[in-house]
């Protein structure tokens, strides 16, 4: 999270796409993973670490808060099922031969994440790890393992493994739709040659922080902070409250933005800063809506847009334009303006941005 390790971001996403999946004419190809079982219609259960402090991969257990799932459930069309990692023993999981099952661990050593792992195995499931350390206990548990290759990561709070897992289930996703036959060739090769330009278009983010320098200036010191999406945008809005919370100490929560209504708009008051993400076009028009409501109780808002989105500056107080691409993709650049509003909140703070209070980097006790 350091601000030296950001620069680097960009070298470290190119290296995952090259050295773990590789594009080979129309097909992506997956270096040493093979899914066989991803050939017969069978349920993918997908296990998340959501309870440790220490990694990346600790969001809530619904697959909306996930970024990467409904990768798999939009593009290949296979259900995913989500769990919490300190909780999938103790409720008998149905797990058998059919299940495939992911475990997502930046250092991989994770306790409840490994005892997860341990228990599908032994009740028959396949399993996949997710993982940046080569060699780790989990990569070793594991029938099969993709590393992140993120290099090191020496804060607490992980920025770049988060974007590379992204990476990961992307393309993994692409990986079993095109076994499963579920997406033609022509829009592979375009997400694909979209996702290469992934590198250019972080470091343009990188090169223009002066606009979250003051957003993190102006707000810093606010005890309360709201995120709110839909779509992929609110599963973002949860690694920004992440972010936030555990590095500046401020009381930050995400919302699918069409919950609001049903309880969380009693929290909206004046000046109360929201963050709101608006670059699923799917969902465009029920964002505005939204976003609508929580200006109608005088919240200030900060909306993240793609860059030639003129629309949202006529409903949001600031606006932080990401470059543009595709909706699957837009969660690997629009995370990034959150991450750094976390950072230079913190600082603004005065708090140890790479050490924060009571967390520690990998946890290894249930």
């Amino acid at each position: 999270m350091a601000q030296r390790k950001m620069p680097r971001r960009p070298r470290w996403f190119v290296i995952t796409v090259l050295l773990i999946l590789g594009y080979f004419g129309s097909m992506v190809v997956s270096q040493g993973l093979y899914l066989s079982h991803v050939h017969e219609d069978q349920r993918l259960a997908t296990e998340r670490l959501t309870a440790a402090q220490a990694e990346n991969d600790r969001l809530r257990a619904e697959k909306e808060r996930l970024g990467e799932l409904p990768y798999i459930e939009k593009l290949a069309r296979v259900l995913v099922e989500v769990d919490v990692a300190s909780e999938f023993r103790y409720r008998d999981p149905i797990v058998d031969e059919k299940t495939l099952l992911i475990v997502v661990s930046q250092s991989g050593e994770t306790s409840d994440t490994l005892a997860a792992l341990k228990e599908s195995k032994r009740r028959g499931a396949k399993t996949l790890a997710i993982t940046n350390v080569v060699g780790s206990s989990i990569a070793r548990e594991a029938d099969q393992v993709v590393y992140t290759w993120a290099g090191p990561e020496i804060a607490v709070a992980s920025t770049k493994a988060y974007t590379t897992q992204l990476v990961i289930f992307f393309m993994l996703a692409l990986y079993m739709a095109e076994i499963k036959r579920n997406i033609a060739p022509e829009r592979v090769e375009k997400l694909v040659a979209q996702l290469q330009e992934i590198p250019t278009q972080i470091s343009e983010i990188l090169s223009d922080v002066d606009p979250i320098k003051t957003f993190a200036k102006q707000y810093g010191f606010n005890e309360d902070v709201f995120y709110i999406g839909r779509s992929l945008d609110y599963a973002v809005s949860l690694e920004g409250a992440l972010k936030l919370k555990e590095i500046s100490y401020i009381h930050a929560e995400a919302y699918a933005a069409g919950e609001l209504k049903h309880g969380t708009l009693a929290l909206i008051v004046e000046g109360v800063p929201v963050i709101a993400l608006a670059t699923q076009r799917s969902v465009y028009e029920k964002t505005l809506s939204n976003i609508k409501e929580v200006k109608a109780r005088d919240a200030v808002v900060i909306g993240i847009a793609a860059e030639g989105d003129a629309e949202l500056e006529k409903y949001v107080d600031h606006v932080m334009h990401v470059p543009a691409s595709d909706e699957f993709i837009m969660p690997i650049l629009s995370v990034i303006p959150l991450q750094l509003l976390a950072y230079y909140a913190a600082i603004t703070r005065g708090c140890d941005v790479d050490k924060p209070r009571n967390l520690a980097k990998s946890v290894t006790v249930e």
